[in-house]
């Protein structure tokens, strides 16, 4: 078989439960993260050759971590790689095998500051590697699946848990435990995988932003990421933590509302008095579907859509690009 220019999909482990272990195969929940490495996990797969259709598969360890740990500065050792391989035209799409728990937060950065137009798909697992029924197998093959489309290119980043993608934008952990951990809101999939194919359902080009935020060179030169937190709404809030992370030098806050972005008069107050001083605040919801609708009068900006936690990494990108100029 004559193998096509693009001919490497290249897979880059980071840990997570996909790499996990436990002493017993019934343990779910008991088990340690991160401790294969991600050629292991490939190796176990033995219908990858099909999935991949001629092409070579590259494997390479960057982070070996439980996803709960994830920073600033493994995002900037990732994004770096991915930059690295997406830049040679041998390379036709990246696979990420990743933890669970800040997966969504993971693919909303890399989307964001690579603006891919080839294929970048993170895939997980609810169950560790020694599981009696491990997922991570299939969903490794199915990240892989994805990757060898030929119309993933134009969704940019991905998550693939399940059988289901998701993009960047909407994607959410919103189980626990249940291996279909993973949902896309209101929103919806972009697809599924469906016996070694993908089915898109949403075809349209999925774009963050029209522009990077921040240069790959420049973002691998940053020291520190601005500090932003997260503040939620909620019956007797106040704003004696808002305070005290504009003390402490917080430079931005995500506002977890109630409903559309309501917030109690205590916490509301403590919030413009972070403003005053400096301190961008923007607004977002709690709720798990459906977004902030603002209004001409509002004190606070709003996420645009975004949930708490992916508003919170745009707020930071926002304030890197004006550290950075």
């Amino acid at each position: 078989m004559v193998q096509p220019d693009n001919s490497r999909i290249v897979v880059l482990g980071t840990g997570g439960t996909i790499a996990g272990t436990a002493a017993r195969a019934g343990d779910h929940t008991g088990y340690t993260a991160a401790q294969l490495g991600v050629a292991q996990l490939l190796d176990a797969i033995g219908t990858l050759p099909a999935a991949l259709r001629g092409r070579t598969l590259v494997a390479e360890q960057v982070a070996q971590i439980d996803s709960k740990d994830m920073s600033f500065a493994l995002w900037q050792q990732l994004a770096a790689r991915c930059a690295h391989w997406l830049a040679d035209p041998a390379v036709q799409g990246l696979v990420i095998t990743h933890g669970t728990d800040t997966l969504e937060e993971t693919a909303y950065f890399l989307q964001a500051v690579l603006q891919p137009c080839k294929p970048v798909v993170l895939t997980c697992a609810m169950r560790p590697a020694t599981a009696l029924a491990p997922d991570g197998p299939q969903n490794l093959l199915d990240a892989v699946t994805v990757a060898v489309d030929s119309d993933a290119a134009s969704h940019g980043v991905v998550a693939v848990c399940a059988g289901v993608v998701h993009s960047a934008r909407d994607v959410r952990k919103s189980h626990p435990y249940r291996l279909d951990a993973f949902g896309s809101g209101e929103a919806g999939a972009l697809g599924y995988v469906e016996e070694n194919a993908v089915r898109w359902v949403r075809r349209e080009p999925v774009s963050i932003d029209s522009h990077r935020p921040i240069s790959i060179q420049k973002l691998g030169k940053v020291k520190q990421a601005p500090r932003v937190e997260i503040v939620m709404n909620h019956a007797g809030a106040s704003g004696v933590i808002v305070d005290l992370l504009v003390k402490d030098g917080v430079r931005g806050l995500i506002a977890a509302g109630t409903g559309n972005g309501t917030l109690h008069h205590d916490l509301e107050a403590a919030l413009l008095r972070a403003k005053a001083a400096g301190v961008k605040v923007v607004r977002a919801t709690r709720c798990a579907q459906g977004r902030v609708l603002p209004r001409p009068a509002d004190a606070f900006a709003d996420s645009n859509g975004l949930s708490p936690v992916k508003a919170r990494v745009a707020l930071m990108l926002e304030l890197l690009a004006v550290d950075t100029r």
